[in-house]
C-alpha cells in the first residue's frame, strides 16, 4: 500500500502565517474608525467646527500618548510571562473598547474609551517580539519584513473599508463589526499560536531576569541602537506632520472636485509603495547589515519627500510619495531585524517595547510640527522639516555605526598588542 503524503508545516512558519493574518486583520479594524473620527463626534451634538476639530485631535490622539508609556511595560510582561498571553489581552482589550465606542453619547466617553485603547495598544509590538524571538538571526529581516506586509495591508484597506461600512451600516454597527473582526483574530492567535520557548546561552528559559534599570542601562549604552529608535520615531513624526495637511495640500493642486478621493490616493500610494519593497530590503539587510540599509533608506528619504514641496500637479506629488513609500518599506523590519541581532533574547519584548513608544511619540509631535511649520510658512514647509529630521538621522546614524566599528577595532587589537 502507499503511504499518503501528510503535508507538515513547522511550528515557526505556522506561527508566521497566523501572525501575519491576524495583524492583516488587527491594523484593517483599528484604522477602519479613523476616516469618520469627526463626522461621528458631530453626531453627539449642535457643536461649532472649531469645537469638533480640537476634540477630534484629543481623542486621536490620546490612544498614542497613553501608550507611548504602556508599551515598554506589555513588552516586559510578554518577556516574562509569554508573549501570546499578552496577544490575547491586548486583542480582546481593544476589541472590546472599539465596541463600547458605537454606544458612547457624548466626546468625554469617546475620550475616556480611547485613553483606554492606548493602554492596551500592544498586539502588533507584541507580535513583532514573538516571531522575533522564533526567528534566526540570518533571516531576521526577510522574515520581519514578511509580517510587515500584513500589517501594512491592512492599514491600507482600513480606511477604504471603514468609509464604506460607516456609509453603508452607520457609525454604530461600523464599530461593531470592527470589534468582531479583532476578536476573531484575536480568537484565532488563542487557537493557532504556539509560542516557542526561547533558551539563553545557559539553557535556561528566559524569565526576564533583567530589571528594568538594567534593560534602559543596556538602551543608552548601544549608541547605534538608540539613533535607530530616535529614526522610529522620525518616521512617524514625519509621516503624521503630513498627513492632516495632505488633503488641503492636493486641494492647491486641483481645480477638479474630487478632492479627497485624490488625497486618499496621494496617502495610499505610500502604503502600496511600503508593501511592495519591505521584503525586499529585509532580504538586503540580512545580506549587508540592516544598520546599512537605515542609512540608505534614510538618504532616500530626503531625496524623495523634499521634492514633494515643489510639485505642481497632483501626479507628481502621488509619483513621488509612492517612491518615498519603496523607501520607508525597509525602515520598518530593518529596525526590528537590528534588535532581534542586538538585545539579548530575554528582553526583546521590553526593548522593542521601547522602540514602539518612541514610535507612538512620533505619532503625537508630528501632527504638532505639521500644524506649528505650515501656520508660521506654508504647507510646503513641513516637507523641508520633515527632510531634515530624516537627513539628521542618517548622520546620527552613520556616526554611531563608525564609532562602533571604531570600538571594536580597538578592542581587537588591545589583546595583540599585550601579546607582544
Amino acid at each position: 500500500m502507499e503511504k499518503k503524503k501528510v503535508f507538515h508545516i513547522s511550528t515557526e512558519k505556522r506561527n508566521l502565517l497566523i501572525m501575519w493574518i491576524a495583524n492583516f486583520l488587527v491594523a484593517a479594524s483599528a484604522t477602519m474608525i479613523l476616516p469618520f473620527l469627526s463626522l461621528y463626534i458631530e453626531t453627539f451634538g449642535d457643536y461649532s467646527d472649531a469645537y469638533v476639530q480640537r476634540w477630534a485631535g484629543f481623542i486621536f490622539g490620546i490612544t498614542f500618548l497613553v501608550a507611548f508609556f504602556v508599551s515598554p511595560l506589555w513588552g516586559r510582561f510578554g518577556d516574562r510571562f509569554g508573549r501570546k498571553r499578552i496577544l490575547l489581552i491586548t486583542g480582546y482589550g481593544i476589541a472590546l473598547s472599539i465596541f463600547f465606542m458605537g454606544y458612547v453619547s457624548s466626546v468625554e466617553e469617546l475620550f475616556f474609551l480611547r485613553l483606554l485603547m492606548g493602554i492596551v495598544t500592544g498586539f502588533i509590538p507584541t507580535s513583532l517580539a514573538l516571531i522575533s524571538s522564533q526567528t534566526r538571526k540570518e533571516i531576521a529581516g526577510r522574515v520581519l519584513g514578511t509580517l510587515q506586509m500584513g500589517t501594512v495591508s491592512g492599514g491600507l484597506l482600513g480606511p477604504l473599508l471603514g468609509g464604506a461600512l460607516a456609509d453603508a451600516v452607520g457609525f454604530i454597527y461600523t464599530f461593531i463589526l470592527t470589534a468582531i473582526t479583532i476578536t476573531i483574530a484575536t480568537t484565532l492567535v488563542a487557537v493557532g499560536i504556539k509560542e516557542v520557548k526561547v533558551r539563553t546561552d545557559q539553557g535556561d528559559p528566559s524569565e526576564g531576569k533583567y530589571s528594568m534599570k538594567d534593560v534602559f542601562r543596556e538602551l543608552i549604552t548601544n549608541r547605534v541602537l538608540l539613533v535607530i529608535m530616535f529614526i522610529s520615531m522620525i518616521i512617524q513624526t514625519a509621516n503624521f506632520s503630513v498627513q492632516p495637511l495632505l488633503a488641503l495640500y492636493v486641494d492647491e493642486l486641483l481645480t477638479v472636485e474630487n478632492v479627497a478621493f485624490l488625497a486618499g490616493l496621494a496617502f495610499s500610494i505610500t502604503g502600496l509603495g511600503n508593501l511592495l519593497s519591505t521584503r525586499s530590503w529585509g532580504k538586503l539587510g540580512d545580506r549587508i547589515g540592516h544598520e546599512k540599509v537605515l542609512i540608505i533608506c534614510s538618504i532616500l528619504a530626503v531625496v524623495f519627500f523634499l521634492p514633494q514641496a515643489f510639485v505642481t500637479n497632483i501626479w507628481q506629488l502621488i509619483l513621488l510619495r509612492f517612491l518615498y513609500g519603496l523607501q520607508i518599506g525597509g525602515m520598518i523590519p530593518c529596525i526590528t531585524a537590528y534588535i532581534r541581532r542586538e538585545a539579548p533574547l530575554e528582553i526583546q519584548g521590553e526593548v522593542l517595547g521601547y522602540n514602539q513608544s518612541f514610535r507612538f511619540l512620533g505619532n503625537v509631535i508630528g501632527p504638532v510640527i505639521g500644524g506649528v511649520a505650515s501656520g508660521i510658512w506654508t504647507i510646503s514647509s513641513v516637507f523641508f522639516v520633515a527632510s531634515g529630521l530624516f537627513a539628521s538621522g542618517a548622520l546620527l546614524l552613520w556616526i554611531a555605526v563608525k564609532y562602533e566599528q571604531k570600538e571594536k577595532n580597538r578592542n581587537v587589537e588591545r589583546p595583540s598588542v599585550r601579546g607582544a
